[in-house]
């Protein structure tokens, strides 16, 4: 397939799988043991309809939108993935361009492969930095100031990765740190010798953000062991408080799906939560983001901004406008940055997203997202 035949997510997703070793394509395709939530992402949406109404004046629509105060052109954000350059050589810029060129939101994770500060001088759309709060807390103090020096418009925090979830297709493929050459899985490494030549030539997976902080000249190991040995499992939400006073701006709590965590989330200081189930990467048997919106805009919606995680582009306008005041895009993005020229990077954004986007808003009859009931 050629990208110029792509006309949904799915034909980029097949573009992925063949340009990209299996061992990587699965990881970012992937789910928790049997998959049944990353499956239920995306079925979920079968329990749900848009109801038109007809002969409405949509000679002109505005999808424009505020994220975290900031002004977005259609509101749909990038979520933080780790490790861009995985699936593209350019990696989180390439991503950050595409961000700059349709106004939208750009979320580094801390796991990437740019630093905060390339990454904040790549493009100048807004940018959200997502942390944890390490053992370390000097670390993640570090990459708090660096972030306000940098003016990044909110910060992310992730709370849903106390344990890596059971991914057996990382297991079957040998997708781990550091990775274990199945012989299937070295066949398809042989069959990619560009990837392997970032990889091990150019090292375009360094975690820099890591490696560049204070912390980074302290580490005696592996940057992959040490990272490991950093994740507190001891959190509470008082260390949401410290977060909130130490960072005193927008603050994002990634990974809560009940109405009791969001209240908790609000309490300790957080300013919009992401409803977010890790892409079914982590416990299996958990709801959809998209069934969790409904209770927690009822209970919360003049508290927090609300973000719904891992939604496909067809219902975007409903989802993101209604509950206000967008919603957030991860592996289907990943999917489009395997193609390795601007051009087709371009046509994913435009296949799936303002297009689709505007196509809900013109068939419902909205002339404004916010107006969808």
């Amino acid at each position: 397939m050629r990208i110029k035949d792509c006309n949904n997510i799915m034909d980029f997703r097949r573009i992925a799988r063949r340009r990209l070793p299996a061992p990587v394509f699965h990881y970012m395709d992937g789910g928790a043991d049997d998959e049944w939530t990353l499956g239920r992402n995306t079925e979920a949406f079968n329990d749900y309809e848009l109801l038109p109404s007809q002969l409405s004046d949509v000679s002109s629509i505005d999808l424009k939108s505020t994220l975290f105060g900031q002004a977005v052109d259609w509101p749909v954000m990038i979520a933080p993935t780790g490790a861009s350059k995985l699936f593209h050589r350019d990696g989180e810029p390439a991503v950050i361009r595409a961000a700059e060129k349709f106004g939208m939101m750009y979320s580094l994770s801390t796991l990437g492969t740019i630093t905060i500060e390339d990454a904040a001088d790549a493009g100048r759309c807004p940018k959200m930095f997502q942390i944890y709060v390490f053992k370390d807390r000097g670390l993640t103090q570090d990459f708090i100031d660096r972030s306000k020096e940098k003016k990044y418009a909110a910060l992310c925090l992730t709370v849903d990765t106390p344990l890596a979830g059971n991914r057996e297709r990382d297991i079957v493929y040998g997708m781990s740190a550091p990775p274990k050459f199945k012989f299937r899985s070295a066949i398809s490494y042989a069959r990619h010798p560009g990837w392997l030549y970032r990889a091990l030539v150019r090292k375009d997976l360094d975690l820099v953000n890591i490696t560049s902080s204070d912390a980074g000249a302290k580490i005696d190991s592996g940057v992959v062991e040490y990272i490991n040995s950093q994740f507190d499992r001891s959190l509470t939400w008082k260390d949401v408080e410290w977060l909130a006073g130490q960072w005193d701006g927008p603050l994002v709590i990634k990974g809560v799906q009940t109405v009791a965590d969001c209240r908790k989330a609000a309490n300790s200081g957080a300013t919009a939560v992401m409803l977010s189930n890790h892409g079914g990467r982590q416990l299996e048997s958990a709801p959809a983001p998209v069934d969790c919106i409904a209770s927690v805009a009822d209970a919360l919606r003049d508290r927090l901004e609300i973000i719904c995680d891992q939604t496909p582009a067809a219902l975007d306008a409903a989802i993101s406008t209604r509950w206000r005041p967008a919603v957030s895009w991860g592996s289907n993005v990943a999917y489009g940055c395997c193609e390795p020229n601007w051009n087709g990077r371009w046509r994913y954004w435009a296949v799936t997203g303002l297009k689709n986007l505007a196509s809900s808003i013109f068939s419902i009859g909205c002339s404004l997202p916010r107006n969808i009931a």
